[in-house]
């Protein structure tokens, strides 16, 4: 089995603005080819891996463009930026609304009020912050625990050996519907430094899967961005969360939105 031996970090300068639904539906089509050839060397089945489409910082014009093309599930990290959006796009009504950033928990609120998932989970405050607010709202939210795999002081997430007891404590939560894991790798263009970080999350689910407490599912896997994807795929991601393959770049370089301190709300790219 021949595997992919590079990443694209630090290439937003390949991906031309997308500003027609006819440029929606190629980039669209692009990233499909690569999530396939990426399956076929690992020997996997394309179907098997979920394209989360990442809208951050991109306007609600672009967005648009990107709904008519067939994208019905868009990632945002900044939780307000993407309330409205909410806001002022409901009249799209089965456009769902991806959460993939850190959130605090006074902002655990809004997301309780517009968000299909959550997949930065990574404190018992937020957990408990959203499941309060969501029984106040008589609704559900699928999400993903945050692990930290590249032990950077810079990234949220929890350490690896944090993991078993928290998502033991998950079952106390009736309102939040764990689906699985979520990291984001070290930004690197060195591919099997970003390899491992893929392969620990993969072990942490296999080994964390067979004793996890009635209702918690690990079966999914976010992870791999536009630069990193298929070296995900390879690593078994059921999730990739991209956005300038689809979008186009933003307007700084990708180290500009990577994380550079523990303070920061954003971290997430894609």
């Amino acid at each position: 089995m021949q595997l992919s031996t590079n990443t694209r970090h630090e290439s937003h300068g390949l991906y031309p603005q997308a500003g027609s639904v006819e440029d929606f539906r190629r980039n669209l089509a692009d990233v499909q080819a690569r999530i396939a050839a990426a399956c076929r060397r690992a020997g996997r089945d394309p179907a098997g891996v979920r394209l989360l489409p990442v809208s951050k910082t991109k306007p609600e014009a672009s967005l648009r463009l990107a709904y008519a093309a067939g994208c019905r599930t868009l990632g945002e990290n900044k939780v307000q930026e993407a309330l409205g959006k909410w806001e002022s796009m409901q009249d799209l009504a089965d456009l769902r609304w991806s959460v993939i950033g850190h959130l605090q928990t006074n902002k655990a609120r809004l997301v309780a009020r517009f968000a299909s998932e959550f997949q930065a989970l990574d404190s018992l405050r937020v957990a408990e912050a959203l499941d309060r607010h969501l029984q106040a709202q008589g609704r559900s939210l699928e999400v993903l625990v945050q692990v930290n795999t590249s032990g950077e002081a810079s990234k949220y997430g929890l350490a690896p050996e944090e993991l078993r007891d928290f998502i033991q404590q998950l079952s106390a939560f009736s309102a939040l519907r764990v689906r699985g894991l979520m990291t984001l790798a070290l930004f690197s263009a060195e591919a099997a430094r970003v390899r491992r970080c893929f392969a620990l999350l993969r072990n942490l689910r296999e080994r964390l899967r067979q004793e996890a407490p009635a209702g918690i599912a690990l079966d999914e896997l976010s992870m791999g961005m536009s630069g990193d994807f298929e070296i995900a795929i390879e690593e078994g991601a059921t999730v990739v969360r991209v956005g300038q393959a689809i979008f186009g770049a933003r307007p700084l370089p990708d180290s500009f939105y990577w994380p550079a301190a523990s303070g920061s709300e954003t971290q997430e790219s894609a």
